[in-house]
């Protein structure tokens, strides 16, 4: 992630977090859940692990390729999951979480890493011009940017399932916390999308 450190720490820790109640979870699961619960730990430690600020943790050049493997291999598994009819909707968010965690890994590996190089004359000027350049493609960003906005969307509806009847409102219940995960993930995947 090329954004500010503090955004990049924070991340690191509401996705740890997510990624390790997840993997708690992941024991008292069955069947599709555990799938599932198994794609939510990948993703909220890969993202925590992709969101460490690269002055502390340079993995270039082979972070963005084992980031790119995982999750390519991950996002490729969610669709024959879906291909074969076993899976929900839900896999299929994986798999378009898992690719683009594949591009935005490969973006932000062929972007330079702002400050980490001495330049000096015209060297400097011209990194200062290209320093602020986006990786990715910005169609490719903004799409993918529109469809986690809309999810962050949909799984707050989802968390706070408010009903009204009779002119009184009325909380169904206690939320699930995987939701919570989800949609932290959600905001967390938007986050990284914006630093590109």
């Amino acid at each position: 992630m090329h954004g500010p450190p503090l955004i990049g720490w924070l991340l690191v820790a509401v996705c740890a977090a997510t990624g390790a109640y997840c993997l708690v979870r992941l024991r008292a699961g069955a069947g599709g859940e555990r799938r599932a619960v198994g794609s939510d730990a990948l993703m909220g430690l890969g993202m925590a692990a992709m969101a460490v600020p690269p002055a502390v943790l340079d993995t270039r050049p082979w972070g963005a390729l084992l980031f790119a493997v995982v999750f390519g291999a991950a996002g490729v598994h969610a669709l024959v999951g879906v291909a074969r009819g076993r899976a929900d909707s839900h896999h299929l968010h994986h798999a378009v979480g898992a690719f683009a965690m594949v591009y935005m890994a490969l973006a932000m590996a062929g972007t330079p890493m702002g400050g980490r190089a001495e330049h000096t004359g015209a060297a400097a000027a011209t990194h200062a011009a290209t320093a602020h350049v986006p990786a990715g493609t910005p169609l490719l960003t903004g799409l993918l940017l529109v469809y986690f906005a809309v999810y962050v969307v949909r799984t707050v509806a989802v968390l706070v399932p408010v009903t009204v009847a009779a002119g009184q409102v009325s909380w169904p219940g206690r939320p699930d916390l995987t939701h919570a995960c989800r949609l932290s993930m959600g905001i967390g995947m938007l986050a990284m999308l914006l630093t590109l």
